[in-house]
């Protein structure tokens, strides 16, 4: 079945170029066959994204990594080999693997090259510290979350990898090794992020992963989200199943489905686990725990999406949208017999409401003392403890210390030990909690995108997941240079940054969801007003994505477009709005999400006015809409034909050399599809030809033109930076120093030549000249 889904696949591709007009129906009837990419073709094209790095002529362009090193970014597991407790592994969600070997002094990474660097879970064998398995793919699934291709092993200390199968899962959240036989290797599964498949459940190997065997599976819907075993019996295990996937108009929703098996015999045989849990229609995320100290006690800590009460009045969401109806929120559950009953043991108070929220399906991890079966750790957006077996619990909380929990280690030898991995990187305890080293060193952090400054030394400037928005100085140092060299500015963690050309100290950028806010430094500190468009009175709400675009007209730095589901466009900075666009999505009600759930989709995700005409404007969906005004904004123009149906549009950008020239990048991220979409229209979008040519793999993110030639362009991919020097006939890969990695922005500076890299998992990289590829473009139009 998957060579057939792969024929048709090629087939429509070879359709789309040649005939433009049957396009559209052809990508309707595709959709229908092709849910997502087949495993293996997409192992096939990392091994092409390899090859290409070798066969690269300009393989010598070599990438500079400016850090931030003052902040880290999300940890979603950490281990700790035996006896050796100066030694960490961090497992980031899109950074890879790291090491340090002097409790946090100095990392190194260890797993950066692979079809994917995002990691779920990390291992180490208890019988042999250099046994290390790594599970791709964060099952967390957040926005911002990546897909994995596998499990990967290492019996080196991760000096060297393999590949070891299991890559049609795309999250892997658990891994456990036998504490004496390390070839028996146990796989929780919990599938895809975006799409329903079978690669889900509970994996088991005998033979040091030459061959897995599904020892528990529901059905597609349902994956495994945690796995423990007894430590006095390892054929007893137990598995949390969860039933979950994610919309693009919605976070997971609760499912029937959810719930705690168990088994004895080492997976032959699985029974589920009920008498005195919830119904699990009403579950969402289950983590569990066994006390070592007594393995008859077992903890489960379930995110129970049972209505508690209407919400006050004017009570707002984390996001400041207005609250829906509250959920009891974070339950923990004690088993005192192995699992075969369970009474609720925490309160049901404001706070445990709160620890996850409506968020549950994010965190929902649990942690047992393995010295005190009362001691408990519970991670949400705060970690928090209890020493009375759950019936109470107290906040932990100390300056450093990130929030938004997802790994905890606790050393069997030394209780008051802690190793804590967040959204923030890694934080390390000798008192039980009471204090914390923050280590902020870990360069794994998630930019969202780049902008760059006229200042010489030019300054870079970029939003990060869960840490605000950011400037720093090109010519960074990390390791050398002051580390608060980078400064916080005006932002969210979610926001393009914009400059006005005239005035270096007035930026644009937003908080989430299209808030945008115009910021002025003065007297030593930021002035910010919010220039939010409204919504008429009586009129729908306005619909922002998470990154909304806006941008600065090029031919008046007064004039700002802004992107919600119309586009707005102000004449003054944003003291004023006029709509200029009808709805320029879909707007299907059937996909809009209910409730707390909702996510706001069907919204604008890319703007781009020509440079060489004021009101030729160019607008892309995250529906998969793409449209054209050509009299600034009074008519509008649909523009989609000959494109895949309903993909993302991750950019758009119009030509500075050519007024009719449109450049579209398409995201099949959400569809679990990771082929590469690129386009190139020269007659406004009425026509478009396939330009992605010889690039593997998506997806694309980004798209750039080079701005002293237009025969070169830049792309940004989930693996790295491509570049073409004859208008996408070919393209080629830049890789020198710089890990595979998720490039999310890039930028070129219009008077230094630098090549700028946003990556969501390793920070900043430049390419201080692009010169000889100007040379090499040079030499090519010559002949």
């Amino acid at each position: 079945m998957i060579k057939l889904l792969y024929l048709y696949r090629k087939f429509f591709l070879f359709l789309i170029v040649v005939s433009s007009i049957s396009n559209t129906l052809l990508w309707c009837e595709e959709r229908e066959f092709i849910h997502s990419t087949p495993p293996e073709l997409r192992l096939k094209w990392y091994g092409e994204h390899v090859a290409m790095k070798q066969s690269s002529p300009f393989k010598d362009l070599k990438w500079r990594w400016i850090g931030p090193e003052l902040m880290s970014g999300r940890i979603t597991d950490v281990a700790i080999p035996k006896a050796m407790k100066y030694t960490i592994y961090a497992a980031s969600a899109s950074g890879g693997v790291w090491r340090t070997v002097n409790e946090g002094t100095t990392w190194e990474p260890i797993f950066e090259h692979a079809a994917s660097t995002s990691i779920g879970d990390i291992a180490i064998a208890p019988s042999n510290p250099e046994i290390i398995w790594v599970g791709t793919g964060e099952a967390n699934i957040f926005r911002s979350s990546m897909a994995g291709s596998g499990v990967y092993k290492s019996s080196d200390e991760g000096k060297t990898w393999q590949h070891m199968g299991l890559e049609g899962t795309h999250t892997i959240s658990r891994i456990i090794i036998h504490p004496q036989d390390p070839d028996i290797v146990y796989v929780a599964a919990s599938g895809h992020e975006w799409t329903y498949n079978e690669e889900r459940g509970v994996y088991k190997s005998v033979n040091g992963g030459r061959r897995w065997e599904k020892i528990l599976y529901l059905n597609e819907k349902t994956g495994a989200i945690d796995l423990v075993m007894d430590s006095s019996d390892q054929e007893t295990l137990y598995a949390a199943m969860w039933n979950r996937i994610r919309r693009r108009w919605s976070d997971p929703v609760p499912q029937p489905g959810d719930g705690i098996f168990k088994t004895e015999d080492g997976g032959k045989t699985w029974r589920k686990l009920t008498n005195g849990l919830p119904p699990d229609e009403f579950t969402g995320r289950i983590g569990i725990d066994v006390s070592r100290s007594n393995p008859n006690v077992i903890y489960a800590f379930i995110d129970n999406h049972e209505i508690k009460r209407v919400p006050k009045e004017g009570e707002k969401d984390p996001y400041g949208r207005p609250r829906g109806p509250v959920i009891k929120g974070a339950e923990v559950y004690r088993s005192d017999n192995k699992g075969e009953s369970w009474i609720k043991v925490s309160p049901s108070d404001e706070m445990m409401e709160r620890i996850c929220g409506t968020y549950g399906w994010v965190f929902g991890q649990i942690r047992v003392d393995p010295n005190d079966e009362n001691t408990i750790y519970v991670m949400g957006v705060s970690l928090a403890k209890s020493g009375d077996g759950g019936r109470t619990f107290e906040l932990i909380e100390y300056p450093g210390l990130h929030a938004d929990h997802h790994a905890l280690w606790i050393d069997p030898e030394d209780s008051n030990h802690l190793v804590n991995g967040n959204d923030g990187g890694i934080n390390i305890s000798y008192d039980g909690g009471k204090t914390w080293i923050n280590y902020e060193n870990l360069g794994v952090v998630q930019f969202y995108n780049v902008t760059v400054d006229m200042a010489n030394p030019y300054n870079v400037y970029g939003s990060i997941q869960d840490n605000g928005s950011w400037k720093g100085p090109s010519t960074h140092k990390p390791g050398r240079d002051p580390r608060w060299e980078w400064v916080p500015i005006p932002g969210g963690e979610a926001s393009y940054i914009v400059l006005d050309p005239t005035n270096p100290n007035i930026l644009y950028s937003q908080t989430f969801y299209g808030r945008i806010i115009r910021s002025e430094f003065k007297d030593g500190k930021w002035h910010t007003v919010s220039i939010m468009p409204k919504a008429k009175e009586g009129e729908v709400p306005l619909r922002g994505q998470w990154l909304a675009p806006f941008m600065l007209s090029p031919h008046n730095p007064f004039i700002l477009y802004h992107g919600m589901q119309y586009l707005f466009r102000s004449l003054d900075r944003g003291d004023t709005w006029e709509r200029i666009s009808p709805d320029l999505t879909s707007n299907n009600p059937e996909e809009q999400g209910e409730s707390h759930y909702a996510i706001p989709f069907q919204t604008i995700t890319s703007i781009s006015e020509s440079p060489l005409k004021f009101g030729v404007i160019y607008v892309g969906t995250d529906d998969g809409k793409v449209h054209v005004s050509r009299n600034g904004g009074s008519e509008w123009t649909e523009i989609t034909q000959g494109l895949p149906y309903k993909k993302h549009v991750s950019r758009i950008i119009a030509s500075s050399f050519e007024e009719g020239t449109v450049y579209l990048a398409l995201n099949g991220k959400r569809d679990d599809d990771f082929a590469a979409y690129l386009y190139q229209s020269k007659d406004y979008g009425k026509t478009w030809i396939s330009i992605s040519s010889n690039i593997p793999c998506g997806p694309i993110n980004v798209i750039r033109e080079d701005p002293k030639n237009p025969k070169i362009l830049y792309v940004g991919t989930d693996l790295g930076v491509y570049v073409s020097i004859d208008e996408g006939k070919r393209w080629d890969l830049l890789a020198n120093n710089i890990p595979t990695t998720y490039v999310h922005d890039l930028v070129v500076h219009p008077r230094d030549n630098a090549l700028v890299a946003a990556t969501h998992g390793r920070g900043i990289y430049i390419i201080d000249d692009v010169s000889p590829l100007r040379e090499a473009a040079k030499a090519i139009k010559e002949k």
